[in-house]
């Protein structure tokens, strides 16, 4: 390792000194959305006479140096108007671009010349963007249009089953995935147990989803980053937008605090069938809300400040014996400088809170846990020249766990205060990520980050004999929980245990021709948060857990090899990616294992590994009447728990066993089709193999107890997921000129009622004293409509 960043530093430097024989000059600015000002992430700024470009940051920067002359330029981004101009650079320009949304805009610019696409070009591969009107075009359930929904129609994504919350990435675990709302980390995706995510599409101004390839300046997680921005804001003129649904409705209002200098943005949704349940009788209640703000200002032309937000609760109650609120809140403040027309900063400030409350009025006690975290941020962008882009940085984070805190509702009702031991850490990086053009067909992206993670001191540990807080019991060949031999206590500024990772990352792009290239990646990353959870989807009484003393970092490795090609002028593309990865450390359970209100989770948890790896093809259609993709996913995902010695049998025999997020065969299609100007037809299909499962292979009496005996870990699966969505978008006076815009969606969900099976039980038919199964399905077929406006 401390070769290979000997290696990094002296490359860099090397090639930085090697650029700069002759003098250039640099055009820089931001380029925005015509009409509210809107900065636009990703835009391509392209020089077709000399096969070089670059793209907008996450601020709506760009800056690119090339060597004194006259250029032509050409500014293009998905779904707005192409812009042409010539440039004679002579000296350094700062010059800001505005485009004009292609349905606006009768003249539209058509580009002739054979240009070299920027995504084949790119070293950058495994990742994908949404836009928010793709996102709205997909049906889905309740007619609610969802981040989390839309993405697992992407290739190497999948999630637990209907009504199941957060997403499974090439394999991995729900957990393993870094979720971003403008840099806030967000530890809980899901609205009323997943049958919602809590982003607001309205809200959302950019998706990005990386499975592989990922960049240094992410860390912190194995699987993948869903990184998102939420929209600044009108800064010229106020507008309004919103929608109304059969279960829930939105309204988001954006408009100026100070002419073209200052915005704000203001969202709320909230579902509302909880309100017309007593009308039939009904006591139990369900719904949630949440709210998006941002505030944004140009101090003048080096320096803007954000203040965005995200607050949302869910509440379920079943009549008065059981009561559960939980939410997501965070925090950022935000300073972009601009040292020169070269480097680009920004300075963070970020407060995260994931907050669980859990009253059972039948026992009488009230149980309240979470998650909190402070994160300081300083990212620099350097664009030395159009060879060489610099990222660097550091990351601070400090956590605060609150696994449980247990207090009688009823102070009569004998249960005993009762608080779980807070856990406290801090985690750091530094990282520096470089992309760099090597020649006409060929481009690297290289990084590295160091990242620390320091256990904090807590109130009392347990101590083990060995270290071994789980011990195997020969007799009756299981894992049981090993008594501790004392306790030790510390305090808040001491550090129980220290780990610091190397994390190189590397891809590579070799551009075959105009229209086809082939990339690399590596990747190694570090994660040192655990989610608590001995399901197949994650659930709001999920526990976060540090790592520490008993519990070791995930440690993923990570190679890819990828096929691109752009065809028909970039109307279609092609994507074949495959993929490898493996982790070290991953954590699974004993059998019995118990999670809830455990003071001593290393009891139940043994360390092992897992590996996954497939094949991802994704063909779109981009352009013309008819748009979308089909996608499909060949993989496998296992995980390993051997024993610690020859005498154990760690779990399964310590053979390796199925991942539950393990899917063979994954297809999914998303297109829509233009009809009119009046009517636009959406459709999705999925087909997935069925989710790995443990049956009883038999039963045996014993003391008069039947008792069944099960097969070895998720050794069978349940059946294959199909389901059909379809909706019809209707606009009822498609007049672009008008203020006031709306329209209509009409959906069907499942339109072919598939009962697919979110759980198979076993037990006995108490009339016939027969054992059978019994197959759980959630949804079959529902129908939705909803009405949408904007002015």
């Amino acid at each position: 390792m401390k070769h290979l960043l000997l290696w990094f530093i002296f490359t860099l430097c090397f090639n930085i000194l090697s650029t700069e024989a002759q003098q250039k000059f640099t055009l820089s600015g931001t380029i925005s959305e015509e009409k509210s000002n809107e900065t636009l992430i990703g835009v391509n700024i392209i020089f077709p006479e000399i096969q070089s470009g670059t793209t907008t940051n996450e601020y709506g920067f760009y800056s690119i140096t090339l060597p004194e002359g006259k250029y032509k330029i050409i500014i293009s981004y998905l779904g707005f108007t192409a812009k042409s101009e010539t440039i004679i650079l002579s000296e350094d320009i700062t010059k800001n671009f505005s485009l004009i949304e292609s349905s606006e805009n009768l003249d539209e610019i058509v580009i002739t010349e054979n240009i070299e696409k920027l995504n084949i070009k790119t070293p950058q591969m495994s990742v994908n963007k949404l836009t928010s009107s793709t996102i709205k075009e997909i049906p889905v359930v309740l007619g609610e249009a969802d981040i989390i929904k839309a993405i697992t129609l992407l290739p190497g994504v999948t999630n637990a089953g209907e009504g199941s919350s957060g997403f499974n990435v090439r394999g991995g675990s729900a957990d393993q995935n870094l979720i971003l709302l403008d840099e806030a980390i967000v530890y809980n995706s899901s609205h009323l147990f997943g049958f919602f995510s809590v982003f607001n599409p309205d809200a959302i101004k950019d998706l990005r989803l990386y499975k592989g390839g990922i960049p240094a300046r992410y860390g912190g997680r194995v699987s993948s980053v869903l990184d998102m921005y939420q929209k600044e804001g009108n800064n010229k003129e106020f507008h309004m937008n919103g929608g109304i649904g059969i279960v829930s409705s939105r309204l988001l209002a954006e408009g100026p605090i100070k002419k073209e200098k200052g915005s704000f943005l203001f969202g709320g949704r909230s579902s509302y069938a909880h309100i017309f349940l007593p009308l039939f009788d009904i006591d139990n209640i369900a719904y949630f809300y949440d709210l998006n703000t941002k505030l944004s200002y140009k101090l003048n032309n080096r320096n803007n400040i954000y203040l965005s937000g995200y607050f949302g609760r869910d509440v379920f109650r079943i009549e008065d014996t059981f009561e559960n609120t939980y939410g997501n809140s965070v925090l950022n403040f935000r300073w972009n400088h601009l040292f020169s027309d070269k480097i680009f900063s920004n300075l963070s400030l970020i407060y995260s809170d994931y907050y669980y409350d859990l009253k059972l009025n039948f026992v009488e006690f009230d149980w309240v846990s979470g998650i909190q975290n402070f994160n300081l941020k300083y990212d620099f962008k350097h664009y030395i020249n159009d060879k060489i882009k610099l990222q660097y940085g550091l990351n601070s984070i400090y956590y605060t766990f609150n696994p449980g805190d247990i207090n009688p509702t009823v102070e009569s009702s004998g249960v005993n205060p009762f608080k779980l031991i807070d856990k406290y850490a801090f985690e750091n990086a530094i990282y520096l990520d470089a992309e760099h053009k090597l020649s006409d067909k060929l481009a690297l992206s290289y990084g590295l980050r160091l990242s620390s993670f320091h256990r904090l001191g807590q109130d009392e540990l347990n101590i083990y004999e060995n270290d071994h807080a789980v011990v195997f019991n020969e007799n009756f060949q299981i894992y049981e929980k090993a008594p501790p031999i004392g306790t030790e206590s510390f305090k808040r500024s001491d550090v129980i245990a220290s780990f610091f990772n190397l994390e190189p990352r590397a891809s590579l792009a070799y551009q075959l021709n105009s229209e086809n290239s082939i990339k690399l990646s590596y990747n190694r990353m570090s994660q040192y948060l655990h989610l608590l959870s001995n399901t197949n989807s994650p659930t709001p009484l999920d526990i976060w857990t540090p790592s520490g003393k008993y519990i070791k970092p995930q440690l993923l490795d990570q190679y890819a090899i990828g096929y691109f090609k752009n065809f028909k002028d970039n109307r279609y593309s092609l994507e074949l990616e495959s993929f490898y990865k493996r982790v070290k450390n991953r954590i699974d359970y004993i059998d019995g294992a118990d999670l809830i209100a455990n003071n001593a989770i290393e009891q139940v948890i043994l360390n092992g590994r897992s590996r996954a790896y497939g094949l991802e093809v994704l063909l779109r259609k981009n352009e013309g009447k008819f748009k979308g993709w089909l996608a499909y996913t060949l993989s496998k995902s296992e995980q390993q728990t051997p024993g610690r010695t020859a005498s154990e049998l760690g779990i399964n025999n310590g053979n390796w066993y199925k991942t539950p997020f393990d899917k063979t065969h994954d297809i999914s299609f998303t297109g829509s089709y233009k009809w009119s100007d009046q009517w636009k037809i959406n459709a999705n299909f999925l087909f997935q193999t069925g989710q790995p499962a443990t049956f009883p292979n038999g039963q045996y009496i014993f003391n008069g107890i039947t008792v069944p005996n099960y097969n070895d870990r998720n050794s069978d699966r349940l059946p294959s997921y199909n389901r059909l969505d379809v909706s019809f978008n209707y606009t009822p006076k498609p007049k672009k000129s008008k203020r006031f815009q709306s329209y209509w969606v009409f959906g069907i969900y499942n339109i072919y009622n598939r009962r697919n099976a979110a759980s198979i039980s076993f037990g006995q038919n108490t009339e016939t004293g027969l054992n059978e199964a019994s197959r759980l399905a959630i949804f079959g077929i529902i129908p939705s409509i909803s009405y949408n406006f904007k002015l």
